[in-house]
């Protein structure tokens, strides 16, 4: 009947699945375009130093700050930009909006104050402030009223590389939008990191499957090498 449910159950994990997706040969991709650009959405302690921060932070590969760190400066020695976002609030975080009123703790999202320890980006990252933009967001994209759009336009970019986290929050909000931008989204997995399995793998399934190329880093370095300025 017209009214019956045809939603797919399984007994796979969240894994398993993605696992599957990514596996499978016939699924087109979008492919790199002829720019990259490397966007990495808030890579701040709040997020990356679970020694500092256990309730809020989260590592799913160990080696995420050093790769973050080869693509942006490969990505940098040729010439292309580099991007960073932060999240920060106002004191009284008016700023916040409606994301901000579901807790009100010292851990909850509202309450990463600009020029805390929480706001200030891991200290293993490599920025260069004098070319890489730096930007602060307050909503999940790193578009959402932020000026990365017109950067990336004046730049002729058609291609963004996504890390950071998390990949079931703003990765995943950053890559709907690039889509929507009309860009192309590449989400390299070691490069990106949640709070549990269930949540990092459903959600880069459903990236692989409708908004971005999801790839091994390698991938990145190697179309960042191929570039010619």
């Amino acid at each position: 009947m017209a009214n019956e449910s045809t939603m797919v159950t399984s007994d796979k994990t969240a894994r398993e699945i993605f696992e599957e997706v990514w596996a499978n040969p016939a699924r087109a991709k979008f492919g790199f375009g002829e720019k990259i650009a490397i966007v990495n959405v808030d890579p701040q302690k709040a997020y990356t130093r679970p020694d500092l921060f256990p309730k809020t932070a989260y590592i799913t590969d160990p080696e995420q700050m050093e790769y973050v760190n080869e693509i942006s400066s490969l990505a940098r020695g040729k010439g292309l930009p580099v991007v960073w976002t932060h999240v920060a609030y106002m004191d009284n975080a008016s700023d916040a909006g409606v994301w901000g009123t579901r807790t009100d703790t010292p851990d909850s999202l509202q309450n990463i104050k600009y020029g805390s320890e929480r706001h200030e980006f891991d200290d293993r990252l490599t920025i260069e402030e004098s070319v890489d933009a730096v930007y602060t967001k307050r909503m999940p994209s790193a578009f959402f009223e932020t000026p990365l759009a017109s950067f990336l336009t004046w730049h002729k970019v058609d291609t963004v590389v996504i890390t950071g986290g998390s990949t079931s929050g703003c990765i995943r909000a950053t890559a709907v939008d690039a889509l929507s931008h009309g860009y192309r989204a590449i989400v390299p997995i070691e490069c990106v990191a949640d709070k549990h399995e269930s949540y990092h793998f459903a959600n880069l399934t459903d990236l692989q499957i409708k908004y971005a190329d999801v790839v091994r880093v390698q991938e990145v370095i190697d179309q960042i090498n191929a570039y010619k300025d």
